[in-house]
């Protein structure tokens, strides 16, 4: 029997068909070489800097303040410092407070607002001291005040220093009492009422052209840090009867107040009283009336005291040439001190008893 070889062939002629018809592969293109993402270097910026367009230095703290505030004339008001006072308002407001010893071992305040058009409540207010009068005019202040000493009537009375007494005259419309406290602790007074009554009186509501700034100011840039002075965690004062005492916060850089035991507060919003520098000026003093005990704070004898910023303190001198001056301070190398920006308080002590005054160097030390 014959082979079939016929079924064979067909296939065979269908794979090389098959063959011929497969197409060439394209040759492989060599890759293109990767090449290194190039990162533009970053353009340093300068930080921003605060814009004061519209401001100006204050003179009377230093710090950027509103041009058309800075030279509204300020007010000085006199305000009661006794327990039964407590809080008192208003002072958060203030530039700068003097505090001075009167009779019986109690202080008043006399506090310097030049931007008080807006304060709700002001006081109490109580009544004036002769030496505080001439502490108002070193500021160019219009001088409010309940009542006065005997002997600050005169120049009350006189042109020396523009001023609205709430007792007498026309004055008492410009003050409101408080039916929640006693008299006489609760006269008070608001910024409206403020500028009405120097509206009304007629007073100059501009400073000078030529006003000469009482203190001098360093910047928020070049603090004084009063690297040669000595540390001031805690601040005491020898007033017998408020006790009062500061303490030194290394946070925000300032001093906070505490009298009567316990935190000095703003009645308006209860915020602790602080500031940035602290005056004490040693003055000569007397009884110019034994049968009450009025002082009589010699605000011409020159003197010593300290200036106490940012955790230290220095030894001052002061002296005011005439009635008419302001007081400068000065360093233990004779040059005028510079005060850094914000608020001052100036404690204005009886030189023989400023030994009470005691500076503590940690708050530790001061609670021992």
């Amino acid at each position: 029997m014959k082979k079939r070889t016929l079924g064979i062939i067909p296939v065979l002629v269908l794979l090389l068909a098959f063959a011929g018809c497969k197409k060439e592969e394209a040759p492989q293109l060599p890759q293109q070489p990767q090449t290194e993402k190039i990162t533009e270097p970053e353009t340093e910026t300068e930080p921003e800097t605060e814009s004061h367009e519209g401001e100006t230095r204050s003179f009377y703290t230093g710090e950027w303040i509103d041009e058309k505030l800075a030279w509204n004339r300020p007010v000085a008001v006199m305000t009661e410092n006794t327990k039964v006072t407590l809080p008192q308002y208003g002072l958060n407001n203030a530039d700068i407070i003097y505090e001075c010893p009167v009779e019986g071992g109690i202080t008043r305040l006399m506090a310097v607002y030049q931007d008080y058009t807006n304060m709700e409540k002001v006081g109490n207010v109580r009544s004036c001291r002769l030496y505080y009068v001439y502490f108002a005019k070193e500021f160019d202040a219009v001088y409010f005040h309940a009542g006065e000493s005997k002997y600050a009537l005169p120049v009350l009375n006189s042109s020396y220093i523009d001023n609205v007494d709430g007792i007498t005259g026309k004055g008492g419309a410009y003050y409101y009492r408080d039916n929640g406290r006693r008299a006489p602790h609760n006269l008070y007074t608001t910024g409206e009422k403020l500028s009405s009554a120097i509206k009304a009186y007629g007073y100059e509501t501009k400073l000078a052209e030529n006003y000469v700034p009482h203190y001098r100011f360093t910047t928020e840039d070049e603090p004084n840090l009063l690297k040669d002075g000595q540390k001031a965690a805690v601040v005491k004062l020898y007033y017998v009867d408020a006790k009062p005492w500061f303490e030194y916060n290394k946070k925000d850089g300032l001093y906070y107040r505490f009298e009567f035991g316990k935190e000095q507060v703003d009645g308006m919003d209860n915020s602790q009283l602080a500031v940035k520098n602290i005056i004490i000026q040693n003055c000569v003093s007397s009884l110019m009336d034994s049968s009450n005990g009025t002082l009589d704070i010699n605000y011409m004898s020159g003197g010593d005291g300290m200036y106490i910023t940012n955790g230290r303190a220095v030894s001052v001198t002061w002296r005011r040439e005439s009635a008419d001056d302001i007081t400068r301070y000065y360093d233990e190398n004779g040059d005028e001190i510079v005060l850094n920006p914000g608020k001052t308080w100036v404690a204005v002590c009886e030189a023989k008893k400023a030994s009470g005054n005691i500076i503590y160097s940690t708050k530790n030390e001061f609670r021992q």
